[in-house]
């Protein structure tokens, strides 16, 4: 081994930089099979593998250029180390930010938190995913200067970095949809659990109402009733003037706004032809007795 050292060391330069590239090449080469052959496993989509291949090679190139640098400064690799330690320390305090965004659209598009389509809550706004980027999440939000969820046609720019410090919601329970499902958009919108609150006099009909508020409900959501087997429910609790009725139904997350309000004007309406099913409201109701006896 020593004299094979030695006759490394008694090699021009030309020759040694020769085999460094060599042996770079050889190690680019090998690192980029590997990380392809593992994001195809992961099924990303062709367009971030080539985002990550590209990032890869630029990382790789300016390792190179270091390289280059010190060789033909130096002559050799004995400061190679330190030098790569101060740019790594210099490139980490300067791109720290983007650093993280890319490390958290990594985590994003690997594990699938959320894809495409998903209604979530991200830093307290309210938004379908309309882009997943290296630096930004796009959503389109829903709500903000208007009551209620419907999307406003406003598109909200969320850094990347910031997802590692925020709670994010997803209205889709269990996202996890293969690569391949997302491109060609064969994924269906999760649903989630909706109520219209009903309030009714003591004196309706409780099975007659009941029944009509089941059936608005089956009218307006019959496609989520068909794909997760779930019908509409109710719940219900006194109040001091009446009973609220709490119907229940799965819906999907960026139609909640229009079901519920379609399920409350055919309410509305059926009620309306009802002589025995009325809605309460706060009021007062004094009752005169001709038996009370005067003092």
């Amino acid at each position: 081994m020593d004299y094979i050292a030695k006759y490394f060391h008694a090699l021009p330069g030309l020759v040694k930089f020769s085999g460094y590239t060599i042996l770079f090449v050889l190690v680019y080469k090998f690192f980029t099979k590997w990380i392809e052959r593992r994001l195809k496993q992961k099924n990303f989509f062709p367009v971030h593998t080539k985002f990550v291949i590209r990032i890869w090679r630029i990382f790789f190139i300016l390792i190179y250029i270091v390289f280059v640098v010190v060789f033909a400064k130096i002559g050799d690799l004995s400061t190679l180390g330190l030098s790569a330690a101060f740019l790594g320390m210099l490139l980490g305090w300067s791109l720290q930010a983007p650093v993280t965004g890319l490390a958290a659209w990594l985590l994003v598009i690997s594990l699938h938190p959320f894809n495409i389509g998903d209604r979530v809550i991200i830093a307290g706004i309210i938004g379908d995913v309309r882009g997943i980027g290296p630096m930004y999440i796009t959503l389109e939000q829903v709500g903000g200067t208007v009551g209620g969820e419907e999307q406003s046609g406003r598109a909200i720019l969320i850094p990347t970095a910031v997802l590692f410090g925020q709670l994010i919601t997803n209205y889709r329970l269990d996202p996890k949809y293969t690569a391949e499902e997302m491109e060609k958009k064969d994924t269906e919108e999760g649903f989630i659990l909706d109520e219209v609150p009903v309030r009714i006099t003591f004196e309706t009909n409780w099975d007659k109402a009941c029944a009509i508020l089941i059936e608005c409900a089956e009218q307006a959501t019959g496609d989520a009733i068909t794909k997760t087997g779930k019908n509409p429910f109710i719940r219900s609790e006194f109040l001091d003037w009446g009973v609220l009725i709490r119907l229940r139904f799965y819906v999907k997350a960026s139609e909640r706004q229009k079901v519920s309000s379609c399920i409350v004007e055919k309410i509305f309406k059926r009620f309306a032809k009802e002589k025995d099913v009325q809605f309460a409201y706060p009021h007062s109701e004094v009752i005169y007795s001709a038996n009370m006896r005067e003092k």
